[in-house]
């Protein structure tokens, strides 16, 4: 049980003692700094501690903040410090010392806590109160402060994103805030109800395989109905603070999940009724992948770069400032709140086809507005990108070569035109599969040159403008080629089982993005090996379209994504179940 050490003689009337109980803590008192030390001695290092002053005055949801928060070892605010297992030596050390000076005691612990390494996170309290007031004068002030605040209303508000969609901030999150509430007061976790979206929408995309109408008018509601789920739990977790590592890969990983497998229910359902769109539902797969992988390695190559700011951010910033080309900006893009939305409506009122040519060609407007921006973000500046993120780009290359050689060698110099070298071969090998016949031989050379001009296009470390587009680029190479052999095969179950191994490709591709977000690196060189890396699996499905007959085309891509699932998701539940993988969650605007 985590306990708190309430520090200085008890105030006659204050609730604080029972504020902290009611957030799970045992409460032990101590007249000092010395019974401090003394407390602490007897406290197991590996439960959760925290430090009180007794004259504490805010917020109880401040007090949660600072002390019940698991993604941070230490943290603190005014008059209260709370650290875990990885902080609590730099605690017992700052005790032993009896840091002295003025200011609550807790205080002068967090500071040398900080002096010490160790990072103390501050959260933001907003118009929340946390104070150690000296007097009753100042401490009547800071009571008439608390009990000018709404603690509840606060934490529902921050409950929710801060950058949202504009169909869930004004039609989901106005609402799903207070099924947040009722969750956490029955005692449901964040996972139950993460959990609960996703079979929400596996029951959605089995009605839509149907192929019947009333099929498509409950899976265009249930999907919404998920979304709201979706949107529930991560509401839950920021208002319960219960973040998890659990959680981080089941919100990483499910989203991608429920869509995808809605696809695959409407092409089922078209196909009940003699209509085959299982290309154009892999082209919206393969489009939304590509885009979120713009979207990954932009964000990394900038995560902690330094530049000057460029036209296109200054004006991007001034368009900020007017309100509603905020919300235009965000539709645009049709994030996933507008996405589902339309996907849902288009799902109960059109047919499969209908969806799939909406999704195309509103994913694929967004995607070039996004694209076109950051390009312009990129060249009209001057930034110097760090190791970090030349070795975040490679480790999203996923290259084989790379796994096999180790990471680009770094006294090469960047080279400006690995970007254009990773196009060129990826418009090569594509423009190959579409122009050659079906187990055209020629192929297998076309796949040698793109595994080997691939390998030269990250020889080097990726800390050019433009190397951020390198690990898109491989993933439209690849899945493209999967996608266009498996449609001229032209037999049946081919383009299904493209379908399966492009998702299996595309979820790994997901995990090393949020292995990456959460600072823990990206998965080990033996799983990238084992998978081929995005290079060795084109040439492999190269192989197979030439060696095979058709008909045993599709049983092949078939065991290869079979294969690669289980391989991936292995490793990946292994990672995400261990006790060093991070606790990310996605705080920025939905993909």
């Amino acid at each position: 049980m985590p306990t708190v050490i309430l520090t200085g003689p008890p105030v006659p009337g204050s609730p604080l003692q029972d504020e902290l109980r009611s957030l799970g803590f045992d409460v032990r008192p101590a007249a000092g700094p010395e019974d401090t030390a003394t407390t602490l001695a007897g406290i197991p290092a590996q439960e959760r501690v925290a430090v009180v002053d007794s004259a504490f005055v805010g917020h109880p949801h401040a007090l949660r903040l600072a002390l019940t928060d698991p993604r941070f070892d230490a943290c603190a605010v005014t008059g209260a410090l709370a650290v875990q297992a990885g902080a609590r030596e730099a605690l017992d050390r700052a005790a032993a010392l009896a840091p002295a000076g003025s200011g609550p005691y807790a205080d002068r612990l967090a500071a040398a806590v900080e002096a010490g390494g160790t990072t103390v996170q501050r959260p933001e309290l907003g118009t929340l109160v946390a104070a150690v007031p000296d007097g009753e004068a100042e401490r009547s002030e800071a009571l008439a402060a608390v009990a000018a605040v709404d603690d509840e209303a606060v934490r529902l508000r921050t409950a929710v994103k801060s950058r949202d969609g504009f169909f869930t901030t004004f039609f989901i999150s106005p609402y799903s805030r207070y099924i947040a509430r009722w969750c956490a007061r029955r005692g449901l976790t964040p996972n139950q109800v993460t959990t609960a979206s996703l079979i929400t929408a596996l029951v959605a995309a089995g009605c839509a395989a149907t192929g019947e109408r009333w099929g498509y008018i409950t899976a265009g509601v249930l999907l919404l109905v998920s979304f709201v789920l979706d949107c529930t739990d991560g509401q839950l977790a920021r208002y319960s603070l219960q973040y998890s590592t659990m959680g981080a890969w089941l919100d990483a990983t499910f989203d991608r999940a429920k869509e995808y497998a809605f696809y695959a229910g409407l092409a089922l359902g078209a196909a009940r009724n003699g209509d085959d769109v299982w290309g154009l539902a892999l082209g919206s797969m393969i489009l939304m992948t590509c885009r979120h992988v713009v979207d990954f390695s932009f964000n990394e190559a900038n995560h902690d770069a330094t530049a000057n700011t460029s036209p296109t951010a200054a004006l991007s910033g001034r368009l900020d400032s007017v309100g509603w080309t905020v919300w235009v900006r965000r539709m645009i893009i049709l994030p996933i709140g507008e996405r589902w939305a339309m996907i849902a409506v288009l799902t109960a009122a059109t047919t499969p086809r209908t969806v799939f040519y909406a999704l195309l060609i509103g994913c694929a407007f967004g995607a070039l507005y996004t694209t076109a921006g950051r390009v312009l973000r990129s060249v009209t500046r001057k930034a110097k990108r760090t190791d970090r993120a030349a070795r975040a780009l490679a480790d999203l290359a996923d290259s084989g070569v790379l796994a096999w050689t180790g990471y680009p060698r770094p006294t090469k110099r960047p080279d400006r035109a690995a970007p254009w070298l990773a196009l060129a071969v990826a418009l090569l090998m594509t423009g190959s599969a579409v122009t050659r016949d079906f187990g055209d031989p020629w192929l297998i050379g076309t796949a040698v040159t793109y595994v080997l001009f691939a390998g030269a296009a990250v020889s080097a470390p990726l800390k050019g403008p433009l190397d951020w587009l390198i690990p898109p680029f491989f993933r439209f190479g690849e899945y493209v080629t999967v996608l266009v052999l498996a449609a001229k095969a032209d037999v049946p179950g081919a383009l299904p089982a493209a379908f399966g191994l492009v998702a299996a490709v595309a979820y790994h591709h997901y995990d090393t993005v949020y292995r990456i977000r959460g600072g823990s690196g990206a998965p080990p060189h033996w799983l990238v090996r084992t998978t081929g890396g995005h290079e060795g699996r084109v040439l492999l499905t190269v192989v197979l379209a030439t060696v095979l007959a058709r008909d045993a085309f599709p049983v092949a891509l078939t065991a290869t994504a079979v294969f690669v699932a289980l391989v991936v998701l292995v490793e990946s539940i292994r990672f995400w179940v261990s006790s060093g993988a991070p606790a990310v969650h996605d705080e920025g605007e939905p993909a």
